[in-house]
């Protein structure tokens, strides 16, 4: 899909490359697999290795840790979705910051006012993130979990404790939650001068391009 003048898929994999990321595996459905390996071939060209793998039906983002669990092997690892958009002056040393820590957990939390399509974060009043709910009816917070992530190698185990929640999906809001209730878990706030968006609806493809 474009997104004004290049593939949205281009859109993050720059963002991972701004972490300072070389090494990616690119997970897909079988239908789309050739379409992205046409495209971006084995990433040379653009100084990374790109290899693919094929999520055969859609079970949840979390499942991508046990289909990518030979390639991460010992290593930590960053997720991010195809559809997320990130942009912003601080965003390079944020980027670049929760990579390098890789022994503390970080995502990242924007402001939207539709909190209901996405994991949303509940803060107390000192700041510190408290809970983790997916796709609430009744939201306490207006705050998103962003399709980015950075964790350390326990995410392999916990993405084989964690069960299908009602929509039959593994979810990543329940990984989030297993990092938080050990306490290591840092929620990073996207605010002024950052812009996130997550180009899954007409209007947000529209909106992005036109950014």
């Amino acid at each position: 899909l474009p997104i004004f003048d290049k593939p949205m898929i281009m859109y993050p994999l720059s963002t991972l490359m701004l972490a300072g990321i070389k090494e990616i595996l690119i997970i897909t459905n079988l239908r789309n697999l050739e379409l992205f390996e046409r495209l971006l071939g084995n990433g040379h060209y653009l100084g990374i290795n790109i290899n693919y793998a094929v999520q055969e039906n859609p079970n949840g983002i979390a499942e991508s840790f046990i289909i990518a669990s030979e390639f991460i092997k010992g290593s930590p690892v960053a997720l991010i979705l195809g559809d997320n958009l990130f942009y912003g002056t601080n965003l390079v040393k944020k980027l670049e910051y929760a990579n390098q820590t890789f022994k503390r957990n970080t995502i990242f939390a924007y402001q939207v006012n539709d909190p209901e399509r996405y994991g949303v974060v509940t803060f107390d009043n000192n700041g510190k993130a408290i809970q983790i709910e997916e796709k609430p009816i009744k939201s306490k917070s207006k705050y998103a979990i962003t399709g980015l992530y950075f964790y350390d190698n326990s995410i392999l185990e916990k993405a084989k404790q964690i069960k299908p929640s009602k929509r039959g999906e593994l979810e990543i809001s329940a990984i989030n939650q297993l990092y938080l209730d050990e306490q290591n878990l840092n929620v990073e706030s996207l605010g002024r001068g950052m812009l996130w968006m997550d180009m899954g609806t007409f209007d947000s493809l529209h909106q992005a391009s036109s950014y």
